[in-house]
């Protein structure tokens, strides 16, 4: 079946794979992003043909022309989810269907072929189970999954490419804090901004991170962990962090973000945790906070926790806040009662320690 929702997928087995002592030594230590599978799925694109020869393969280096697309003009996308070991000992996921679909909107956005969601979910399924014995075991490790598309035509033009390449590596992590969880400090850049209105910035593309790295740089430069953006049109409102979405928690026990205005990510992970914290009958508001009634309300006890949240971190408490203009603590620049109830309740069902009520949780093995 040629371009259509599903594939049949060639499954071609390693035949290098990494002995399971090896592989029981990796997954000892892996840490992040530095150790792979032995597997990776692949699919193309051709404009008139449609999505075709879908395999799961050996991971290897992939061969580019020079004068391939992406490496001119950028044409890229990508994902990010986890794979978890549950307690049964089996295998499941954290609603991929809505990575599934965030892919296909960056896709548009992008003016890239748009891959079936079916088709995205099904090439999760393949890898993770053919590399099942990557899954760590630690109750507090995952198997990371990156799905990835770039234009591989070659050809040197600004168009839209009429070519793709789509695929899908896995990384087994470990936790993402050792030694548990602890509040970070971040850096307010009033130099550098994210996006603006009718950028990429609701897209999940590379060239949005690219653009953080230098304000990464200089946070930490000024002995801050990540970096917070501020609005590109006033450099007033907060927009999120370099890789993060951001949640404020006041004294009341409501929260706050930032409203998705088409400059910032809509986050699986946020719109996880409005729902979760709407559940525990927290009023959840998604509007515009000024970084000076931040500031603000972190000197009166307004503000009591603030956190950002993503899928390699889940949530990560802010503890204080520098700018060129000063430092601001949150709190007592702890770790939060809510972000502790927030983070732990969205665990447990990740991990299939709490009931799924809302179809979140898609099981592979």
């Amino acid at each position: 079946m040629s371009g259509g929702e599903s594939l049949e997928f060639e499954i071609h087995p390693n035949p290098a794979a990494v002995s399971a002592a090896e592989r029981s030594a990796l997954l000892a230590n892996p840490g992040f992003g530095r150790v792979f599978t032995d597997h990776m799925v692949t699919i193309r694109y051709a404009e008139g043909k449609g999505w075709y020869d879908a395999r799961v393969e050996a991971r290897a280096p992939i061969p580019m022309d020079p004068a391939t697309s992406v490496l001119h003009y950028a044409q890229e996308i990508f994902e990010g989810l986890k794979a978890y070991r549950v307690d049964d000992g089996g295998i499941s996921m954290f609603r991929p269907d809505a990575n599934a679909r965030r892919f296909r909107e960056s896709a548009h956005r992008m003016a890239m072929a748009e891959l079936p969601e079916q088709l995205f979910l099904d090439s999760l399924t393949e890898l993770v189970k053919i590399d099942r014995d990557w899954v760590p075991s630690d109750p507090e490790g995952s198997l990371y999954l990156r799905p990835f598309m770039y234009a591989s035509e070659v050809f040197l033009g600004v168009k839209p490419s009429s070519e793709y390449l789509y695929v899908v590596i896995a990384s087994p992590v470990g936790p993402y804090f050792k030694g548990g969880m602890a509040p970070v400090t971040i850096w307010a850049s009033t130099e550098y901004t994210r996006a603006a209105r009718g950028g990429t910035g609701a897209a999940k593309c590379g060239g949005n991170y690219a653009t953080s790295l230098i304000a990464q740089a200089e946070a930490a430069e000024h002995g801050c962990d990540q970096v917070v953006f501020l609005d590109a049109t006033e450099g007033k409102y907060v927009d999120e962090l370099g890789g993060m979405n951001i949640f404020f928690v006041f004294g009341d026990g409501s929260l706050l973000t930032p409203p998705l205005s088409g400059t910032i990510l809509p986050g699986i992970t946020r719109d996880s945790i409005i729902t979760l914290a709407r559940e525990q009958g927290r009023e959840v508001r998604e509007e515009p906070y000024s970084f000076d009634q931040w500031r603000t309300d972190a000197a009166s006890g307004r503000l009591r926790e603030a956190f950002a949240c993503g899928t390699a971190a889940v949530l990560t408490p802010v503890g204080a806040v520098r700018s060129s203009s000063g430092e601001f603590v949150i709190g007592d620049g702890g770790i939060g009662q809510v972000t502790t109830q927030l983070r732990e309740a969205l665990i447990n069902i990740q991990r299939g320690r709490a009931a799924d009520t809302r179809g979140w949780v898609r099981r592979v093995l």
